[in-house]
């Protein structure tokens, strides 16, 4: 007896065209973030934005925010790749309801909304409350380093820009003399009027990286003169004249730049910072995340690979998010200082912050009142401690951002536009949490 095999007919017409409902199955992530777009959103700061009558009707503002959150929610953030799945992806087709924008106006969509669409994250996390995934009894704090959008190879240590602009300098020098005597001769042999006399490429280059540098070594001597700046004045003699300042000479003079500070000429706000496979051109993530289902309630990126100064932001952004603080925090020992216990303990926020190394959170000798008093909490909580629930609750979200949807380098350049992306990044998250 033959084998009956149900009929593939890859040239066979449809009678009637198919539904973009019927694409993915019914509850499916498209169908879910499409709806909320079209339904729960305010996009009038987007929508405003389109008051010229004339010229050809652009993609509806609606759906290219629907696209851009469900892009981001599968872990596809390229303008190329979005495109792409626009013209090859039932999912996307079901979002887009079969339009195919182009990889430039998604780019240019995004570029000029980045904003707005970093705004609506606020509007996301209060369906994520609505929906029950928020509770704020417990907050867990944490940062992240992200590559830049830039190579490290691209940076130049002060010391090193001294050396380079000397360097340049000269042989900017050697060249406009030699094209002024070649100008010369060329005028002599050919006329004025002809085009030798034209500095050549090559002098134009090195003239451009040589103004560079030049603004980056300055920018860098502005930084070193506001930092002197802003210490205190010095004690003075009875006499009047300034005592010098206690401790250890410095290595190099107050108010210049140290040897070994750096800038980056693709992007000049990234900084090289540590991470985990060794040092990169980076800026610093934080997310504050809430324990009772892992939906980030507050976002914050700087350029210091620091943590110290962002756990009372992030507890104010939160506030701001949400209308309420939190009533417990953990942080690991990153975030640790007495003004930031101090800052707790002034909103009324129960803290669980590391004084220790990861393996001892309790552990550690030095600091104040409240860093010790927040080491004994620490010790006699034990494995029991509340400071436990940081490590289930902060540190999967970036796993699940890094690893799971592949988000380890930003795709913009500049402080303002990178924290902008962080939020959309921040906001798929909670999309993917409230349409599992």
């Amino acid at each position: 007896m033959r084998k009956v095999f149900r009929p593939w007919k890859t040239d066979e017409i449809w009678l009637l065209p198919p539904s973009v409902a019927d694409f993915v199955p019914a509850g499916h992530a498209a169908h879910l973030i499409r709806d909320l777009v079209g339904e729960e959103l305010d996009l009038s700061a987007i929508m405003s934005t389109y008051t010229e009558p004339k010229g050809y009707p652009p993609y509806h503002p609606a759906m290219m925010v629907a696209l851009l959150l469900y892009a981001y929610r599968s872990g596809v953030y390229s303008s190329r790749r979005i495109a792409r799945g626009c013209e090859e992806r039932l999912d996307f087709q079901a979002v887009t309801a079969l339009n195919r924008p182009d990889f430039r106006t998604i780019s240019e969509f995004r570029r000029r909304h980045l904003d707005a669409l970093a705004a609506l994250f606020v509007q996301v996390l209060a369906l994520c409350r609505r929906a029950g995934l928020v509770g704020l009894d417990h907050v867990a704090a944490d940062g992240t380093k992200l590559r830049a959008n830039a190579s490290k190879h691209k940076a130049m240590s002060y010391a090193r820009m001294v050396e380079a602009e000397a360097e340049l300098a000269r042989e900017v020098d050697d060249w406009l003399a030699r094209a002024q005597a070649e100008d010369a001769a060329e005028d002599a042999a050919h006329g004025p009027t002809r085009r030798g006399d034209e500095p050549p490429d090559w002098m134009r280059d090195k003239q451009a990286r040589l103004a560079r540098i030049r603004a980056a070594k300055a920018e860098l001597e502005a930084e070193a003169r506001a930092a002197e700046a802003a210490k205190p004045a010095p004690a003075c003699n009875p006499d009047g004249t300034a005592r010098p300042r206690p401790g250890r000479k410095p290595k190099h003079p107050p108010g210049e730049p140290k040897p070994g500070s750096q800038r980056n000429f693709t992007d000049p706000e990234s900084r090289i910072m540590i991470g985990r496979d060794g040092f990169i051109q980076a800026y610093n993530a934080q997310a504050a995340v809430d324990a009772d289902a892992q939906i980030i309630v507050a976002h914050n990126l700087t350029n210091n690979a620091s943590d110290q100064d962002a756990l009372l932001p992030l507890i104010d952004a939160v506030e701001a998010n949400t209308g309420e603080m939190p009533d417990e925090v953990s942080a690991d020992n990153g975030f640790c200082s007495e003004s930031n216990l101090q800052g707790l303990i002034a909103r009324t926020v129960r803290g669980y912050v590391a004084a220790g190394r990861a393996s001892k959170p309790g552990g550690g000798k030095k600091g104040g009142k409240l860093v010790q008093a927040m080491r004994a909490r620490l010790r006699q909580g034990g494995h029991q401690s509340r400071y436990r629930l940081r490590k289930y609750t902060v540190e999967p979200v970036f796993g699940q951002i890094k690893q799971a949807r592949g988000f380890r380098q930003f795709l913009l350049r500049g402080i303002a536009k990178v924290r902008s992306e962080w939020a959309m990044i921040c906001m798929a998250h909670n999309l993917a949490k409230l349409t599992a």
